[in-house]
């Protein structure tokens, strides 16, 4: 008799008169809704062979009841949210092949049961709560061919006895806490393909040299704590295809005889290499390469620059001291190819052009110069550019030209010159574009507005001038949520109506963001002191309508008039500095709404009156308020009703660098 209900979306509990089915032999709820506890009564099934409940919302313990159930071969716990201890009485499920308790919230150590369930092929236990020691009598199931432990808290040594687990193929004991030396019976199993051993605290390997396994293609063992040479007891896995040893205090010496003949992917980032492993000349297959964040100095050497790895898509050479120009790279099916952080220099080799595949290139924070290759404006797959803190001069590429998949464009902290390119009307899924600290002259490209993806627009510290424009468009920047114009020689008032279009940051009732936007317009003058147009005019109140605003700076330019109450609507700002102004009129009570304002700046404007008070206007000190003759009250020891012809205007501070963050909506100028 069977019952299968599987993936039909019924919910509810599972009712006790579900014992009354005493004929049943196979169970499958899996894939519903149901809720609710399993019912002691379902220990009545005692012709059951296959109870299935996975992926639904049961709660509560497993009964113990469950030890009745002396004929079943499958049972398939998993994806729910389980509490409790995995009860003794499993061990009468002698007939039992799958045991699947994985993805629940078990808690307790694991019980020492698996001897008397001699038949079991999978045991998935991963993504619980279970703690204790690794359940030794789990080497002795001799037909187990799945092993899944991972995610959860187990401690202390892995058994060192002589393992019986002949048939096994997978074993995951990934992300706990299991340490000691791990013994060589873990990767000498005759039939195991894969050992993931990840994320846990184990100090070194057996002495043994481990023999010859030709099943063996995957190994995790990142994230541990192995120190010293290449562990001299893994040479002999010649048939490795996945080697991931990253974030372990690993070298690896010149003269070790280490041969990986059908290695495809070599994870060892985050080393303690000095040089590129040198075991690589041997390895034709190589599609993934990560030696980032190690000690490696110096030129690429020639010989890893002459690899003819066709089949390379991933490398990741960052975070090191490279040195020298980057050679010719032959690496012509590569899709992500990341320098980053090293001293690399000189222009970039033309072999550059020949890597149409690229998806992702970052040659950020480096010392390249020279032009950039127009081919990087026409690489069909680029999706992420990343050239920021560089020395590159000349115009920009004409990016996208013949491509539309670049969502990130970061040029930030060059030197680049001239226009804006307007081929970046054809970027359909630009996200984020930053060009600040270049030499950029150009006037407010408003057209970009049509870009219907755009989340992030930095200008900053370049030579655009004149007013800033609206689009003309129904639609403009729809999706922005970080502006960023300062430092610039931009002209005229602030356009009340660019706000408006930020439809990204007006967070409509009843409506949950992802993440704020910011708004900081800074004083928009040019670097030069002598270079006096700033943005003008009031501040438009219609800021009030980007209710996610969590930032706005003002600061800087020669705004005039009254703070607008309206502002006080803008409830979850944290940070708002309209200093070094000229506004006037007294600071509206309205203020005081802002529940999370953390940062106050309206120093250095005309202001008078009382100062308000109450929630976070009770933690501002008196530098929020430097500046203003006329204002009055705590915390300024002037009281209201007093003048003090004393008190000098505060000098203007320099500032310290916002940095590269993309949580900045930036309008302020430079000082």
């Amino acid at each position: 008799m069977e019952l299968d209900i599987s993936f039909t979306g019924i919910s509810g509990e599972l009712p006790h008169l579900i014992g009354n089915l005493k004929s049943l032999n196979i169970l499958d709820l899996g894939g519903c809704q149901f809720s609710g506890s399993i019912p002691d009564s379902i220990g009545n099934l005692t012709q059951i062979t296959e109870l299935i409940l996975s992926y639904n919302h049961f709660t509560g313990h497993i009964p113990d009841s469950i030890g009745n159930l002396t004929q079943i071969t499958e049972l398939v716990l998993s994806y729910n949210h389980f509490t409790g201890h995995i009860p003794s009485t499993i061990s009468k499920l002698k007939h039992l092949t799958s045991l699947q308790l994985s993805d629940n919230s078990f808690s307790g150590e694991i019980p020492d049961v698996f001897s008397n369930l001699q038949e079991l092929r999978t045991l998935p236990l991963s993504y619980n709560g279970f703690i204790g020691s690794f359940p030794a009598s789990i080497l002795s199931l001799t037909h187990l061919e799945y092993l899944g432990l991972s995610s959860n808290s187990l401690s202390g040594p892995l058994p060192s006895n002589q393992s019986m687990l002949q048939k096994l193929t997978s074993v995951d004991l990934s992300y706990n806490s299991l340490n000691g030396t791990i013994p060589s019976w873990v990767f000498s199993l005759p039939l195991l393909s894969s050992v993931s051993l990840q994320h846990n605290q184990f100090r070194g390997l057996a002495d043994e040299v481990i023999k010859t396994n030709p099943t063996l293609r995957e190994l995790h063992l990142s994230n541990n704590q192995l120190s010293g040479s290449f562990p001299q007891s893994l040479v002999n896995l010649t048939n490795l295809e996945t080697l991931e040893i990253s974030s372990n205090n690993i070298t690896i010496d010149e003269g070790m005889n280490i041969t990986f003949l059908s290695l495809s992917s070599l994870f060892l980032s985050s080393c303690e290499l000095k040089d590129f492993p040198h075991f690589l000349r041997n390895v034709k297959t190589l599609v993934y390469l990560d030696i980032s964040n190690n000690k490696i100095c110096g030129q690429i050497p020639n010989w890893f620059s002459g690899m003819r790895w066709d089949s390379l898509q991933f490398l990741n050479l960052s975070h090191n001291s490279l040195t020298g120009n980057l050679p010719q790279f032959r690496y012509y099916n590569l899709q992500f190819l990341d320098l980053r952080f090293n001293f690399l220099q000189g222009p970039l080799p033309s072999s550059i052009c020949n890597m149409r595949k690229l998806i992702l290139l970052d040659l950020s924070h480096n010392y390249f110069s020279g032009s950039v290759p127009h081919c990087l404006g026409s690489m069909a797959l680029l999706t992420v550019l990343d050239l920021r803190r560089n020395n590159f001069t000349g115009s920009l590429p004409p990016l996208c030209a013949h491509s539309t998949s670049l969502s990130t464009i970061v040029i930030n902290g060059n030197r680049f010159e001239g226009p804006v390119p307007v081929s970046l009307l054809n970027c359909d899924s630009l996200e984020v574009f930053d060009l600040g600290n270049n030499a950029i002259n150009d006037t407010f490209p408003s057209w970009l507005g049509i870009l219907e993806y755009l989340q992030v627009l930095i200008l900053k510290s370049n030579k655009f001038h004149g007013p800033i424009t609206t689009c003309q468009t129904k639609f403009c920047f729809p999706k922005l949520r970080i502006f960023d114009l300062s430092r610039n020689d931009f002209s005229g008032s602030l356009p009340a109506k660019i706000f408006g279009n930020f439809k990204a940051m007006i967070k409509l009732d009843g409506e949950d963001t992802e993440f704020s936007g910011l708004v900081s317009a800074k004083g928009i003058t040019y670097m030069a002191p002598y270079i006096a147009s700033e943005l003008s005019g009031v501040i438009p109140k219609t800021l009030k309508d980007l209710s996610s605003l969590w930032l706005l700076n003002l600061s800087h330019n020669n705004l005039i008039g009254a703070i607008p109450m309206e502002l006080g609507q803008l409830n979850t700002i944290e940070a708002l500095d309209l200093s070094w102004n000229r506004l006037t009129g007294k600071i509206p009570q309205e203020l005081t709404r802002m529940n999370f304002l953390a940062v106050f700046n309206l120093s250095q404007n005309h202001l008078i009156g009382p100062i308000p008070h109450g929630l976070q206007f009770n933690t501002f000190e008196n530098d929020s308020y430097g500046g203003n003759l006329d204002l009055c009250g705590p915390p300024l020891s002037k009281q209201c009703g007093t003048s003090d012809s004393s008190h000098v205007p505060q000098p203007l501070e320099s500032e310290e660098d916002e940095g590269e963050s993309y949580f900045l909506v930036d309008l302020r100028g430079n000082q």
